[in-house]
């Protein structure tokens, strides 16, 4: 195999955010009424009877994708949102201290106000919103699961972080 150091040559942005779900329509539900995205289109299902989706989707052979749903948040982040019917799978999303583990963030721009909508349509919601410091203060966030148990996370720096307000020259602000 060829040694390579360095970034893959250019990219340039995220494209999208791939998220396996147990039930598409509640999904939608939660990505249109919650998140504020707009639903775009949907593909499927898709099935074979060789190996591709083992080769392709690093998925057991005789995986069957039911369909996916694309959606498109502040006309930027694009989730595509899976269901799969598979013989062995786990129902159970990983938490974040487990390989793979993971979580997507969100920008508010007035976190009290969205942790209390959150909690308006009974989300399960952790805690209170934490103040970052060092590099993040400025930055106030909280975590939240969707209705299946995938982790979201809100974040809100009206006044930057202090990182990117001592790059400028700023000095940090509360946020």
């Amino acid at each position: 195999m060829k040694s390579t150091t360095g970034p893959i040559p250019g990219i340039t942005r995220v494209d999208h955010f791939g998220v396996t779900v147990p039930d598409l329509d509640e999904a939608r539900a939660f990505f249109v009424d919650v998140l504020g995205c707009e639903y775009m289109y949907t593909l499927g299902p898709f099935q074979h009877d060789d190996r591709w989706m083992s080769e392709h989707l690093n998925v057991a052979d005789s995986t069957v994708m039911r369909r996916l749903d694309f959606y498109r948040l502040a006309g930027q982040a694009i989730f595509e949102v899976f269901e799969y019917e598979a013989a062995e799978r786990s129902l159970t999303p990983p938490r974040n201290s487990d390989v793979g583990g993971h979580h997507v963030a969100l920008y508010v721009e007035d976190l009290d106000a969205a942790v209390d909508h959150l909690r308006g349509l009974g989300l399960t919601v952790f805690g209170e919103p934490t103040a970052s410091r060092g590099p993040s203060e400025g930055q106030r966030w909280i975590y939240f699961l969707a209705p299946w148990g995938m982790q979201f996370e809100l974040v809100s720096y009206p006044g930057g972080k202090a990182f990117d307000n001592a790059r400028r020259g700023q000095a940090p602000t509360r946020g």
